[in-house]
């Protein structure tokens, strides 16, 4: 046994010098111990130690004991522990975090754009870019055919480490251990301009609800006729996400005029569009009740259709760079290039940091040719929308089918953030080239950076819908189920105005087209925009009546309202609810034709159940939009009961739409502590 003198002595003595075969052994020994195998971490909140923590621990105290003098040796070990830092980086980095993977060694780009780097945060990003070069044992992907050369978003980080390794060769140097120090360092407060993730920059149109109107105070009611769909797209998102949708997003017409119902419509074109109108019991206040206006256009023959002339313009800026949006988008294009007749025209433009044209005028007939210009397409750059469109209009007016369809459609995202980008200037532009005759409709892609008021506003003055796109599904309804309906116009400038007789109804309101609003002496004003209808078109509007004496009025009888000294005999057409007036022009016309409905006890069934099954799913519908708004008319009406209504009037459901309703009211009441 050793004594406290011999612990003494040996703490006196100098150590040998290791021999070569002993700092083998220590070399291998450290090998063995860093080749660990990765374990899915353990659940719970304490936080497991990384693997590359251990790494540079290691390296550390080999370097700060000198235990490694030779530099050849050092390379040897520093190569394993920085490229396994590296590819540990790769994968668990918040850089990569929310993006879907394509398979080994590559990761799909993010799904936003993101936001400017301070200087600090680029030279980081360097760093890290270097960091990565180390890595051999995987090729980066070949380059995406048409991508272009500068300003774009590297397809994916595989991508961004290759590149990084071509400009590190032939020196291979290796990261300095402050750049891995960052890589495995908690993200500092403003992490996200470092890891590309950028806050929710969509804009929407605010809106208050339509209020409850005196019919003896205010007995007119004017708005545009509208067929947009995209409030439903974005709500059924929202849902499927788990999320209650902003009230902004809610626009009740077109959810409602998202299903397509089979109204009774006109019997030939001299008549674009038939009116029918229904007075029905309210499901969700017993004391009012539901006017219900159905407008049918007249369903164009394949033979009949007009020749098209169609501009693709497609937004490929760097935020295209995800798979719901540029992916997506090219995937409708080629769904709607398929259903165009042999004769049709289409031309191509991209928008990024600048315009161009991709495809010059091109028959449909050389579908080949016009997939293959689709298929180039790669995101990169800013957003010149305003050049696109002018680029847009040019082709348009180059192919030019007089009597035909002349349409430029619009793919994007988001803003247009290079040249004209005010909506108010980008509205003039287009009021000024739908004179010519070329209308716009626009397609919305992808979510966090969407322009939803800027697609409202200039497809709406440009003659045109708007659609959201969130699935292949939702393409194949907007551009091929309903192409006619998207693409052939048989009326344009169509108003619809409504005056109530107050001796009959207390009280009304419009149930969503806020919106739409118009001025009562806009109706008469040919000057006046308003919507489009496209052939086979179905138009949905209801109004909420509170018949005169229901307790359900909610405004006060004026003192002095009912006295009448200019018409002793009586009122004229007293037994009239309402006059429906629609006023329209002919897709090429200048001048307005009116056509009036009135609306009388005719009109009207004795109860809910006795109408129709498409307008008590409308009526669903309806129900359905004023609760995820909040609307107090509806707030003690449950979910439930809506649910019912739809399910009763489900109908044949050929393409699934109204089954999936029923799936999304179940989400909104699972995610609605209302109920």
């Amino acid at each position: 046994m050793m004594d406290d003198d011999d612990l003494s002595r040996l703490g006196r003595t100098k150590a040998p010098t290791p021999s070569k075969a002993a700092r083998d052994r220590a070399l291998s020994a450290a090998l063995d111990a860093f080749d660990e195998k990765i374990s899915p971490a353990p659940q719970g909140m304490r936080r497991a130690a990384r693997l590359t923590d251990k790494a540079i621990m290691l390296w550390r105290s080999l370097m700060s004991r000198k235990l490694i003098a030779n530099p050849a040796m050092a390379a040897l070990i520093a190569l394993p522990i920085a490229g396994y830092s590296a590819f540990y980086f790769m994968q668990t980095s918040p850089l990569t975090q929310g993006l879907d993977t394509g398979g080994p060694g590559r990761v799909a780009a993010p799904t936003e754009k993101p936001k400017p780097q301070t200087a600090p945060q680029a030279e980081a990003r360097k760093e890290v870019d270097l960091s990565t070069s180390i890595q051999e044992s995987e090729a980066a992907p070949p380059p995406v055919a048409g991508h272009p050369a500068a300003g774009a978003a590297p397809e994916s980080m595989s991508d961004l480490g290759g590149a990084a390794s071509r400009q590190a060769a032939p020196n291979r140097a290796i990261a300095p251990l402050a750049a891995q120090e960052r890589m495995i360092a908690p993200p500092s407060p403003d992490a996200d301009a470092f890891i590309g993730q950028t806050p929710n920059t969509e804009r929407l149109t605010e809106f208050d609800t339509n209020p409850v109107k005196s019919a003896l105070e205010s007995p007119v009611s004017t708005f545009s006729i509208d067929v947009d769909t995209a409030s439903y797209a974005f709500v059924r998102r929202s849902l499927k996400e788990g999320l209650l949708p902003q009230a902004d997003t809610v626009r009740v017409e077109e959810m409602v005029n998202y299903f397509p119902y089979d109204w009774a419509g006109p019997a030939d074109r001299a008549e674009p569009f038939k009116s029918t109108v229904t007075v029905m019991p309210s499901p969700w206040n017993a004391n009012t009740k539901l006017m219900h206006i159905a407008i049918k256009g007249y369903d164009v023959k394949p033979a009949e259709k007009p020749k098209a002339n169609l501009v693709f313009l497609i937004d490929v800026s760097g935020s295209m760079d995800a798979p719901d949006k540029l992916p997506l988008l090219k995937s409708s294009f080629r769904m709607l290039v398929d259903k165009l007749a042999a004769d049709d025209t289409v031309s191509i433009v991209t928008y990024a940091g600048n315009a161009g044209t991709v495809l010059e005028p091109t028959k449909a007939s050389d579908k080949e040719k016009i997939l293959a210009a689709i298929d180039t397409l790669s995101p990169g750059g800013s957003t010149a929308g305003e050049a696109g469109l002018r680029e847009a209009y040019r082709l348009a007016q180059q192919s030019f089918v007089k009597g035909g369809v002349n349409r430029v459609m619009l793919a994007t995202d988001g803003d247009f953030n290079v040249g004209q980008s005010d909506d108010d200037d980008l509205k003039r532009l287009i009021e000024d080239k739908r004179e010519s005759g070329v209308f716009l409709s626009v397609l919305g892609f992808g979510r966090g950076n969407l322009n939803d008021r800027m697609m409202q506003e200039i497809a709406q003055n440009g003659n045109g819908q708007a659609a959201y796109i969130d699935t292949l599904a939702e393409a194949e309804k907007a551009l091929v189920e309903e192409a006619g309906s998207t693409l052939f116009p048989i009326a344009k400038d169509v108003k619809l105005q409504v005056e109530f007789n107050p001796q009959a109804v207390a009280e009304y309101r419009l149930i969503g087209y806020e919106t739409r609003a118009l001025n009562r002496e806009d109706f008469n004003d040919d000057r006046v925009d308003a919507g489009e209808i496209g052939s086979g078109h179905s138009v949905t509007a209801i109004y909420e009546i509170t018949p005169k004496g229901s307790p359900a009025q909610q405004i006060d009888d004026l003192r002095y309202g009912q006295a009448r000294t200019d018409n002793p005999a009586g009122i004229a057409n007293a037994g009239e609810y309402a006059f429906v007036k629609i006023r329209y022009k002919l897709p090429d016309g200048d001048v307005s034709k009116l056509i009036t409905t009135p609306v009388t006890a005719a009109n009207e069934v004795a109860s809910f159940d006795a109408a129709s099954v498409d307008q008590r799913f409308s009526v669903a519908v309806a129900a359905f939009g004023q609760k995820l708004r909040g609307t107090s008319q509806v707030a003690g009406y449950g979910y439930d009961r809506i649910s019912e209504i739809a399910a009763a009037a489900r109908g044949a459901d050929t393409f699934g739409y109204r089954a999936e309703f029923l799936s999304l009211v179940r989400l909104a009441s699972a995610l609605d502590g209302r109920r």
